[in-house]
């Protein structure tokens, strides 16, 4: 089973930044795509931005070009750098273990408690 801890959120004004971090546990991960999701309050979880196993990068319409997803499997860690924040970008940002099939991503089961990004305007 893999776990998976999300920290990093916090308040930040509209324009500014935040970086999200991603824990996961498992022999796996280094093997693995990962996915970072948000969830705002009364809407469904969204797709973010996802990252193969070899670094190949994918995004949102609406985050493309602001936020950045990295990786470093030897600390079995995912990143989530985000800029130019948006009141619309608050949410809590969760990470995902999953797998790509062609260029989609495949999301598993497993989900960490998220961490909150608020945004003031």
């Amino acid at each position: 089973q893999v776990q998976l801890v999300e920290s990093g959120g916090g308040l930040v004004q509209a324009g500014g930044s935040l970086r999200l971090s991603c824990a996961a546990s498992g022999s796996t991960f280094s093997i693995s795509a990962i996915a970072w999701y948000r969830q705002a309050p009364g809407k469904q979880r969204e797709l973010v931005a996802y990252i193969s196993s070899r670094g190949i990068t994918t995004y949102a319409a609406s985050v493309k070009g602001r936020f950045t997803i990295s990786r470093d499997n030897a600390k079995n860690m995912v990143y989530l750098q985000m800029y130019s924040l948006k009141p619309e970008d608050a949410a809590t940002y969760y990470c995902n273990q999953g797998r790509l099939g062609g260029a989609t991503y495949y999301g598993s089961n497993s989900w960490g408690l998220g961490t909150l990004v608020t945004v003031s305007s």
